[in-house]
């Protein structure tokens, strides 16, 4: 007995100091949690709310502990409740972090936007031992964005309305000045195709963005190109190939390339013939984009031209100046073949640069 006694005060001394390392641990980690300007909670594997930390309650202004289990789900905006309690559900199942935007009523009965993310902390064996998470208040950002958005759709309206005012200047200009009507009449197509870029890119709200289609390089040519149907509404110019995102920055230069190239055609190439016909290909090759107008059915080509027009020198400056790519016409006998070789970055700089930083 003598011998098992020391023993026994060791497992004693051990079984004590472990505890009071497990207090300290606990008692730290409350002082950090309770220090931190989030919202702070944490669950067994299961999905039990079993804490809180004192910003919770400070916020939520609900008694201690009247929260645990699920009663966390109804503080969130009813509208809010169905979908943030399925996606948690869906994350305890499949061990996902979680991450969600819900509304969270605050001790006035105020609702706040409010992001929520969790991760789950798993043992040796890949168990899920505990989920840990965070609820910050970001209202004050969403109204800011929302206010953003508001001022950049009334800044987007008044461009618009700017764009039909010089077309309208041009139209009553030429209309006192018959000798320019040719010139003011190329003026205004190139005016309405600008237009028609900043309608496809701009700003919308969800009554507005059906009508222009998804943000993707072949939706805007398509839209671009319906003015050169045939009677029966049928596409003269057919797009084929790889689609690519498509932004902004890319628009009005693209836009302007291929309104020169659509409005030659009409004029004095395939477009100009009733059996004539155009395709524009669309291929990613590595770090290039190619797009590949061809046209076909027009007028026997005779060779190039003996000068250099505007409208050529306009498609040069778009793709060479403002895409940063190579411009190649191809005069050959059954059609015009044009050729713009663009890095791929070249459609969507924003996205680039954002996937970069």
């Amino acid at each position: 007995m003598t011998q098992s006694d020391p023993n026994g005060s060791s497992v004693e001394r051990q079984l004590a100091e472990t505890i009071k390392a497990l207090a300290e641990s606990e008692a730290r980690f409350r002082a950090i949690a309770d220090s931190m300007p989030q919202m702070v909670w944490s669950t067994r594997p299961d999905g039990f709310h079993d804490y809180y930390n004192a910003r919770w309650y400070e916020f939520t202004g609900v008694p201690e502990g009247s929260t645990d289990g699920e009663g966390w789900n109804g503080m969130f905006h009813p509208e809010d409740q169905p979908r943030a309690f399925a996606l948690w559900l869906q994350c305890l199942e499949t061990g996902e972090p979680y991450e969600i935007e819900y509304r969270l009523r605050r001790h006035d009965g105020v609702y706040r936007w409010t992001l929520g993310r969790a991760r789950p902390i798993r043992d040796e064996s890949g168990q899920i031992t505990r989920w840990f998470g965070t609820c910050t208040d970001i209202d004050d950002l969403k109204r800011s964005d929302q206010a953003k958005e508001l001022l950049s759709q009334e800044l987007s309206h008044r461009i618009k309305n700017i764009f039909a005012v010089v077309s309208a200047l041009i139209a009553l200009s030429a209309r006192q000045h018959p000798e320019a009507r040719g010139f003011a009449s190329a003026v205004r197509t190139r005016i309405n195709a600008l237009a028609r870029a900043h309608e496809f890119v701009r700003p919308h709200t969800e009554s507005s963005r059906p009508t222009v289609g998804s943000m993707t390089l072949h939706a805007f040519l398509a839209d671009l190109f319906k003015a050169y149907c045939d009677l029966k509404g049928e596409p003269r110019i057919l797009l084929s190939g790889d689609d690519a995102t498509f932004d902004d920055q890319a628009a009005t230069s693209v836009a302007l390339l291929f309104h020169e190239l659509a409005t030659n055609a009409a004029k004095y190439g395939a477009l100009s013939r009733e059996d004539g016909r155009v395709t524009l290909d669309t291929r990613r090759a590595d770090d290039r984009f190619i797009l590949t107008w061809t046209e076909t059915g027009g007028p026997p080509v005779a060779g190039p031209p003996a000068h250099i027009g505007f409208g050529s020198s306009l498609a040069s400056l778009s793709v060479e100046g403002q895409l940063g790519g190579r411009l190649e016409r191809k005069w050959l006998r059954e059609g015009l073949q044009v050729i713009a070789d663009l890095p791929a970055t070249a459609l969507s700089r924003r996205r680039a640069a954002q996937n970069v930083a």
